[in-house]
């Protein structure tokens, strides 16, 4: 069995920053993808940023030169550090993961989510 926990989240002043962890744990043989995903009160998930095994990024154009993804391929970890936040920024921010089972088996996986809040 596989899991997603993320920690990190809070309430933060606009214009300060934050750092999302998202740990896989379980029975993992390969980890592909890994990206962190945001939902608004209101509106649709969307796509934060990803970042592929190989290291190569992308971002979402609201966050772009503000928040900077990365995972520690050791620790199945995948981060989010998040600068100059603004409260359009507010969200519960969930990580998903490209993951290959022990048993072979592949599928996209999800956390449960974290509160992030940018209000003064």
């Amino acid at each position: 069995q596989v899991q997603l926990v993320e920690s990190g989240g809070g309430l933060v002043q606009p214009g300060g920053s934050l750092r999302l962890s998202c740990a896989a744990s379980g029975s993992i043989f390969s980890i592909y993808a890994m990206s962190w995903h945001r939902q608004a009160p209101g509106k649709q998930r969307e796509l934060v940023a990803a970042i592929i095994s190989g290291g190569q990024t992308n971002y979402a154009d609201s966050v772009t030169g503000r928040f900077t993804i990365s995972r520690d391929n050791v620790r199945n970890t995948v981060y989010l550090q998040m600068n100059s936040l603004k409260p359009e920024d507010t969200a519960v921010y969930y990580c998903s993961a490209d993951i290959r089972s022990s048993s072979m088996r592949r599928g996209l996986y999800w956390g449960q989510g974290t509160q992030v809040t940018v209000s003064s």
